[in-house]
């Protein structure tokens, strides 16, 4: 059986931590807590449960703060968690489990990380992460801000899932704020910051600034595929914030250049011509976008709705507009088959029975 080190790095988080940590006593076999300046009860609840908890000197480098964390571990893996991350029960059953069948030249295990969820608490947002990683092998968290261990080594993916659950939120200026300090200091960001940097610049709706910055990681040759990809969809949402729909779609037609289309990219499509009432093109896309097949080890953001009930509904609808009711309806139940409680589902039934009544 391996054994784990769990370090984690902290600041304010009395609300959340004993959450986090009451999963993590089923599997850890080492806690470490880095607490980078709290002025609440998180250190007194860190404590709780194990003796080694550290300061660490917040200086906007989460990097720094997480190799400092790694580097009190002693046992075989170190993992890491968010204050705000949980681990499910039947997830922490898989990562017991794994401590007893992990063979013992894996370097490094990647598994889901949920972030985004729907009102049943199904999730709508999620990709790979690398999370438990070999101790000693020299690795190391890179970037002050989106820090990553590069996936290097002999790597095992699992379906091994950790939910991001925030109950409140973080500072909206935090990561811009550090990005925009790096630059002004002379500090030239690698392509995946700059992808980062580019979303940031998105959500503060410095949307031509934003523009610039995904198209520089488009044509890097340094970018990583999968950035390139969600660029070319990112570089999309800029220009139709700025006006320029045509150009939106060209940029989501050239993600094609560097894989086969992917269900999220179709459903942008498809909901680029539905936006124009073009329905029987729309639906085409929609159509495309349901013999995409969810590949949850390639890296990619995956948006689960969009393999499935997001172009199913979608369908329905522009079927309805075109006035070809049996198909929508066809497409409504098979909507719902992906999500049986879905509400927009249930009025459409309704909808539709009193289209045949009429």
């Amino acid at each position: 059986m391996i054994t784990i080190s769990l370090c984690m790095i902290v600041k304010n988080e009395e609300d959340v931590l004993a959450r986090c940590l009451d999963c993590a006593i089923n599997f850890a076999d080492e806690i470490i807590i880095v607490d980078t300046g709290s002025t609440d009860r998180t250190k007194e609840i860190a404590a709780l449960y194990t003796e080694q908890v550290y300061d660490f000197e917040w200086i906007d480098d989460f990097a720094a703060a997480r190799n400092f964390a790694f580097s009190k571990a002693t046992m075989e893996y170190c993992m890491w968690l968010d204050a705000d991350d949980i681990i499910r029960f039947e997830d922490q059953k898989k990562l017991v489990d794994l401590k007893n069948t992990l063979p013992p030249d894996t370097d490094m295990v990647m598994m889901r990380y949920h972030t985004g969820f729907d009102k049943n608490g199904n999730p709508t947002f999620s990709y790979n992460r690398e999370r438990l990683i070999k101790n000693n092998k020299g690795y190391s968290w890179q970037g002050a801000i989106h820090e990553a261990i590069t996936p290097c080594g002999n790597i095992l993916y699992t379906d091994i899932a950790v939910c991001h659950q925030k109950v409140h939120p973080t500072d909206p200026d935090r990561n811009i704020n550090i990005f925009e300090k790096l630059r002004r200091s002379g500090h030239s960001l690698d392509m995946r910051q700059q992808f980062y940097y580019g979303r940031e610049l998105y959500w503060h709706r410095r949307y031509e600034e934003a523009k610039q910055a995904f198209l520089q990681v488009i044509d890097s040759p340094e970018s990583w595929i999968e950035n390139k990809i969600e660029s070319c969809r990112q570089l999309a949402r800029c220009l139709y914030k700025l006006g320029q729909a045509p150009e939106a779609l060209l940029a989501l037609l050239r993600s094609f250049a560097y894989d086969e289309p992917r269900a999220e990219i179709c459903c942008d499509i498809g909901r680029h011509f539905f936006e124009q009432e073009h329905y029987r093109t729309a639906a085409f896309w929609y159509s495309i976008a349901l013999t995409r097949t969810k590949n949850e080890d390639c890296g990619a953001f995956v948006e689960p709705d969009c393999y499935g009930y997001l172009p199913s509904i979608q369908l329905c609808v522009c079927f309805d507009r075109l006035g070809e009711h049996d198909k929508a309806a066809a497409y409504n139940e098979k909507a719902a088959a992906y999500k049986p409680d879905s509400e927009a589902c249930r009025q459409n039934r309704i909808y539709f029975s009193n289209l045949n009544q009429r």
